[in-house]
């Protein structure tokens, strides 16, 4: 019995380079589509199924989500949970405790859309804030929200 593999051609960029890439169109007014990786921002984005439409955004509040270069750390797509003058408070929803710090030109660019099974989910829309302003406010009871989203997400999977 043989067995055969079938090869992806595969661009492997490192991070460094792809992120300069994205700040570099974001600067230029341009709209980028990223697909989400990691699980900081479920139940809101989940990574590997969703993708996030960013744009260059001077406008930037508690409650959006923005893609941002933390000094040591790289860059994370988390949501703003405070905005003091230039100083911001970063931290993914799905995170328990974890937060970063940085400054508004430490944004790259801010979420419009969560693009989610082909349907686009617009940031801005009222029930969009409206649900991250709760979600955030709920902040003291996330691990067991989180669990709850877990499990639904996981029965959901087997129908």
């Amino acid at each position: 019995k043989t067995s055969t593999t079938m090869q992806t051609d595969k661009l492997i960029l490192d991070n460094e380079l792809f992120f300069a890439e994205v700040e570099r169109m974001l600067s230029e007014e341009h709209f980028v589509t990223l697909r989400s990786k990691g699980s900081s921002m479920f139940p809101f984005i989940t990574g590997g199924r969703d993708s996030v439409v960013l744009q260059k955004s001077r406008d930037i509040n508690a409650g959006d989500i923005v893609l941002a270069r933390i000094p040591g750390k790289g860059h994370v797509l988390h949501r703003v949970y405070k905005a003091d003058g230039d100083r911001l408070t970063l931290m993914g929803d799905g995170n328990l405790h974890a937060k970063e710090e940085c400054t508004k030109s430490d944004v790259a660019g801010k979420v419009t859309e969560i693009i989610r099974d082909g349907r686009h989910v617009h940031c801005s829309a009222p029930a969009e804030r409206r649900k991250a302003a709760v979600w955030m406010k709920l902040l003291p009871v996330r691990r067991l929200l989180l669990c709850v989203c877990r499990i639904y997400v996981k029965l959901k999977q087997r129908k």
